[in-house]
């Protein structure tokens, strides 16, 4: 249960900093019709075509202008010299005027990316922020809500649900034309993937007694950290945006299989009245651990001092002294 709950922890990652490969911003330069032209009737080598045409490039056209500035000349004009195609316009080339990119952007990258395709650079770099921000907008919705549902509906249920609905917006993203589409899917994603992480935090520390429960956790976390480098390897290999999201999202299928391979977390059945059916997973853990099931493990009750069966509220995160320190400290941490 431990390992396959890992798997999980360790395919969330191209959801939560995808963005350093989805949105990759690669050089980028106005692109002009004529100058494509005159630099191949002038013979230049790309160095000196930037330098004769792109304002302000600096060895690796770092600056703004170089970037989202043109200058407003007409390349095709007869007579442009090759050794000093300005002075021909003007004789200080620093009056010459600048202009917007009206003919898009020329992308140093062999690759794809959301910048490069949709143009998410210079005064529309801000889209590229939004589409990290729905995703951390879904994240903090998802997280309170999803959560609820894991209390209220059982952390299996909740953990099949919202692989379920990832897969099937990851998918779509590959396919969806426009930028907003793509910022609504990923909004979805967030919304369900975090719960499913977390589910799977919860459930992986409820199949444990207290001993191991700290250990899992950080296990559980360490996960993460190795899907951070084995995303790295598959984006360095796949350096094409719409590819890349499908080969990390077609993996998540397979945790599909959870349905007949996880165990429901005992701890929430008994919390719930379950007592029969969290005796029977108890017993199957104990048999495959090869260990012998305490006879008095069949008179658990869950008991709290409001009693009964467990409605899941937000309320319990203060209702005791111990929950509102646990509740404040991580609200801090976070």
């Amino acid at each position: 249960t431990f390992f396959v709950l890992c798997l999980l922890s360790a395919a969330f990652t191209p959801v939560y900093v995808g963005v350093v490969f989805f949105g990759f911003i690669p050089e980028h330069r106005c692109f002009s019709p004529g100058v494509a032209e005159l630099s191949q009737r002038c013979g230049w080598s790309l160095e000196e075509q930037l330098n004769y045409t792109v304002p302000e490039w600096g060895g690796h056209g770092a600056g703004f202008s170089s970037r989202c500035r043109r200058y407003e000349v007409d390349w095709n004009t007869t007579g442009v010299s090759c050794t000093n195609p300005l002075g021909s316009f003007m004789g200080n080339w620093s009056a010459v005027p600048l202009g917007p990119c009206r003919d898009g952007w020329v992308y140093d990258t062999p690759g794809t990316s959301l910048v490069t395709e949709f143009n998410l650079v210079c005064e529309d770099s801000w889209k590229l922020d939004l589409f990290q921000s729905s995703v951390n907008a879904g994240f903090f919705i998802g997280s309170i809500n999803i959560g609820y549902i894991a209390d209220r509906f059982g952390r299996k249920f909740c953990l099949l649900n919202t692989i379920l609905a990832n897969v099937v917006c990851g998918i779509l993203l590959v396919f969806v034309p426009t930028y907003l589409w793509i910022v609504i899917l990923r909004f979805l994603q967030g919304l369900v993937s975090k719960g499913c992480w977390t589910a799977g935090y919860i459930l992986v520390t409820e199949v444990v007694g207290p001993k191991y429960r700290r250990t899992v956790g950080i296990l559980y976390q360490t996960a993460f950290s190795v899907g951070l480098l084995i995303f790295d390897a598959i984006a360095y290999a796949i350096p094409h945006w719409r590819w890349l999201q499908l080969t990390v999202t077609l993996p998540s299928c397979f945790f599909l299989l959870y349905y007949w391979c996880l165990p429901e977390s005992p701890r929430w059945l008994i919390s719930q009245g379950k007592n029969d059916k969290a005796m029977k997973i108890v017993s199957n853990i104990a048999k495959k651990n090869r260990k012998k099931m305490p006879s008095h493990f069949e008179d658990i009750k869950f008991e709290e001092e409001y009693g009964g069966k467990q409605s899941p509220s937000l309320i319990d995160l203060l209702r005791t002294p111990q929950m509102r320190k646990n509740t404040f400290i991580l609200m801090y941490n976070w």
